[in-house]
C-alpha cells in the first residue's frame, strides 16, 4: 500500500486553512515563488492564438527535443542526440516512466535517504524494493563507498541520484559522482539521475551529470524539467535522456499513459531553453539571499540546527533539542505559530528529528517566519 506523498498533501491543507481565514505561512511546498520568466508565457500565449492545441509526437516535440539534446551536449557534456530524449509531464512522470521501463518485479534500487519522498512509492509500483543508503550529517551528507558495495546483491538493478538533494540540500561532488560510475560499471548498475535543482547552487559549487563520465551515458537515465529553474511548475513539463534502446521503451509506457505532454507548453519549453538562462541566474541569487538569511537565523534558535545548504532551496533543520518527534514538532508549529513544515520522517528513516522547511519565499514571509517559529520555541 502506498502512502500519500506529504510534500503534496500538506500544501494543501495550508490552502484549507486559508480558506478557512487562519494566516498560515506555508514553508512545506517546494516550488519558486517568481513568476514564470515573461517569454516562456508569451510563448504559450501565442501557441494557444495560433491553435496549437491539438496532438503532437508522444516523444515530444522534435524541436523541443533538439534543444534538449543540444542543452545536455553543451551545458552537461552528454553527448546526446533527438532520438535520445523524450519530453514528459514533469521530471517526475519521467522518473516514474523509467522505473516503469527498467524494473522487473523484485528488482532492488539504491535509494539515498533522507530522499525525495515519491522515489520508493515509483519503485514499488513499478514492483521493484527500495534499499536505503544513509545520507548522514555528521559526513556532510555524502555517500558512502563501502555501505553502497555491502547493499548490493545480485538482485540490485540500479541506484537513483538526487543531486542537488531535495531535502538536504546537499551537491554530490564529483568524486563520489566518480566512486558511483565505477560501482555502476563493476556490478553492471542502471543509474537514474534526478537533475531538477542542478541550476540552483551557491557558493561556487558545480553540479556533475555522471552520464558525461566515462562509460557512463549508456548506463544512465538523465532526468530533469523545468519545475524548479524556470519557476513553472504547474506547466507540468520534464524530460529524460537515455540510451534510444530504453527511450524506446519509455515511449511505449508514455503512448499508453498521457500520451503526451500538453503541446503548447512544449512550445513554452524551447524558449525556456534558449532565451531565459538570465532569468535563471537572477532567480537563484535571490534563493541565496533567502538561503543566507534563513539559515542563519534559524541557527541563531537554541533549539534548532541546521546545514548549510550547497543547493536546491530546502533547509532541513535538526530539531532534537525540540524533544519533539518531525511529526510532533510539524503539528506544533502549525498550530502554535502558523508556520507549516514537513516532517523530516517524510523523506525516510533517517529524515526522524528533522524537518523540511522551503526558503524560496519572499524575503517578508522569511522574515515573518522566524519570530514566529523563534517565539514559539522559547515557549518549549
Amino acid at each position: 500500500m502506498l502512502n500519500p506523498s506529504e510534500t503534496v498533501a500538506l500544501p494543501d491543507k495550508a490552502r484549507a486553512l486559508r480558506q478557512a481565514g487562519v494566516d498560515v505561512i506555508d514553508l512545506s511546498e517546494g516550488e519558486p515563488y517568481f513568476d514564470t520568466p515573461e517569454k516562456i508565457k508569451l510563448a504559450a500565449k501565442e501557441a494557444l492564438d495560433e491553435g496549437f492545441v491539438h496532438y503532437v509526437s508522444s516523444a515530444g516535440l522534435k524541436e523541443l527535443r533538439q534543444a534538449v539534446a543540444e542543452k545536455l551536449r553543451t551545458e552537461n557534456k552528454i553527448d546526446v542526440q533527438e532520438s535520445e530524449v523524450i519530453v514528459t509531464v514533469g521530471a517526475k512522470q519521467a522518473l516514474f516512466t523509467a522505473f516503469l521501463t527498467v524494473l522487473n518485479p523484485g528488482d532492488e534500487v539504491l535509494i539515498p535517504e533522507p530522499g525525495y519522498v515519491s522515489y520508493q512509492a515509483m519503485v514499488i509500483v513499478a514492483g521493484g524494493k527500495q534499499v536505503s543508503v544513509n545520507l548522514l550529517e555528521t559526513r556532510d551528507f555524502r555517500l558512502d563507498e563501502e555501505e553502497i558495495k555491502e547493499k548490493i546483491t545480485e538482485k540490485t538493478k540500479a541506484v537513483i541520484l538526487n543531486s542537488p538533494n531535495n531535502p538536504v540540500g546537499a551537491v554530490f561532488p564529483k568524486e563520489d559522482l566518480k566512486m558511483i560510475a565505477d560501482i555502476a560499471k563493476d556490478c553492471n548498475l542502471l543509474v537514474i539521475t534526478d537533475e531538477i535543482y542542478e541550476k540552483i547552487v551557491y557558493d561556487g559549487v558545480q553540479h556533475y551529470s555522471i552520464a558525461s563520465f566515462p562509460e557512463m551515458k549508456d548506463r544512465t537515465i538523465t532526468v530533469n524539467g523545468f519545475s524548479k529553474a524556470y519557476s513553472m511548475t504547474g506547466w507540468r513539463l520534464g524530460y529524460a535522456a537515455a540510451k534510444k534502446e530504453i527511450i524506446d521503451n519509455m515511449l511505449k509506457v508514455q503512448q499508453h499513459s498521457v500520451t503526451h505532454p500538453t503541446s503548447f507548453v512544449e512550445k513554452a519549453g524551447i524558449v525556456a531553453l534558449k532565451e531565459c538562462e538570465e532569468e535563471v541566474k537572477w532567480m537563484v541569487k535571490a534563493y541565496k539571499e533567502c538561503r543566507d538569511y534563513f539559515v542563519n537565523e534559524l541557527n541563531k534558535t537554541d533549539k534548532l540546527s541546521c546545514w548549510m545548504p550547497k543547493g536546491a532551496f530546502y533547509a532541513f533543520p535538526k530539531i532534537v533539542e525540540t524533544k519533539f518527534s518531525s511529526e510532533e514538532f510539524a503539528e506544533y508549529l502549525l498550530k502554535e505559530a502558523h508556520v507549516l513544515a514537513v516532517p523530516g520522517t517524510a523523506f525516510g528513516d533517517l529524515g526522524r528529528g528533522y524537518a523540511r522547511m522551503v526558503y524560496s519565499r519572499p524575503m517578508d514571509e522569511l522574515e515573518e517566519a522566524i519570530p514566529r517559529i523563534r517565539s514559539v520555541l522559547e515557549k518549549l
